[in-house]
C-alpha cells in the first residue's frame, strides 16, 4: 500500500527530469551555444552553482599561510599583471577582449560572488582551475607554486580598493605583443639616436614562476 506514493513520487521526478531535458535541448537548439551573447539569470545562477560545486569541500576550510605584508600584496600584483590580467583585466572587472569573450564571462571578482569565497576557495581555483571554463589550472604541485597562488589570494582581497597608481603599475606588466614590443624598441632607438647613444639591447622579459 505505501508503494504507490513512492511510484508516485518517483513518476513525477522522472517526468520532471524529462521536461528540463526537453526544454534545456529546445533552449540551446533556439538559441545555440554561441560564447558572444551574455548568459541570462538561469545560466549565470546555474554556472555559479556549478563552479561551487567544482571546489573540493575541504578548500573552504583552507587557511593562508602567508602572512599579510605590503610585499606580498605587491608581489601577488605583479604576478597577477603579469598572468591573470589578459582575461581579467588589471582592476579584475574581467572587462577585456579574452574575457569577454569567454562563457562563461570572466567574472568581476570586485564582487560578492567572488569576495565572499573563502581564502582556500580562491586558493584552490587558483591551483585547480575550474573545468569547462577558461580558468586554468595554475598548479604545479610545487611549494613554489602554491606560495604563489597565496599571495595571489591576498591580492585578489584588494581589488576592489585598487588605486590608479597600482593599476598603473599593473599595466607596465601586462604581457606584450610583438608589436608593442618593436614600436616601443623603435621609439629607444629613436630617443637614443637623436642622443648620439647607441639603441640599447632587446630586454629579456621576466617570468614568474607558477
Amino acid at each position: 500500500m505505501h508503494r504507490r506514493p513512492v511510484l508516485k513520487a518517483l513518476l513525477l521526478l522522472l517526468v520532471l527530469a524529462v521536461a528540463l531535458g526537453a526544454f534545456g535541448l529546445w533552449y540551446f537548439v533556439n538559441t545555440g551555444v554561441s560564447a558572444k551573447q551574455q548568459p541570462g539569470a538561469v545560466e549565470a545562477f546555474v554556472a555559479r552553482r556549478v563552479r561551487n560545486m567544482a571546489i573540493a569541500r575541504r578548500a573552504k576550510s583552507l587557511t593562508n599561510p602567508v602572512q599579510y605584508s605590503a610585499e606580498v600584496v605587491a608581489e601577488g600584483r605583479a604576478h597577477f599583471a603579469d598572468h591573470c590580467a589578459t582575461c581579467h583585466a588589471n582592476d579584475g572587472s574581467g572587462k577585456t577582449e579574452m574575457g569577454s569573450g569567454l562563457w562563461p564571462k570572466a567574472p568581476d571578482m570586485r564582487l560578492p560572488e567572488t569576495q565572499n569565497l573563502s581564502d582556500g576557495e580562491l586558493f584552490w581555483i587558483i591551483e585547480n582551475g575550474v573545468r569547462f571554463t577558461g580558468m586554468p589550472a595554475w598548479g604545479t604541485g610545487t611549494k613554489e607554486s602554491e606560495t604563489a597562488s597565496w599571495h595571489l589570494v591576498h591580492f585578489l582581497r584588494r581589488l576592489p580598493k585598487l588605486t590608479p597608481e597600482e593599476i598603473a603599475e599593473m599595466e607596465a606588466l601586462n604581457p606584450k605583443s610583438p608589436d608593442e614590443i618593436r614600436e616601443k624598441m623603435a621609439e629607444e632607438e629613436s630617443h637614443k639616436a637623436g642622443t648620439g647613444q647607441s639603441p640599447p639591447k632587446p630586454a629579456v622579459p621576466h617570468k614568474h614562476k607558477h
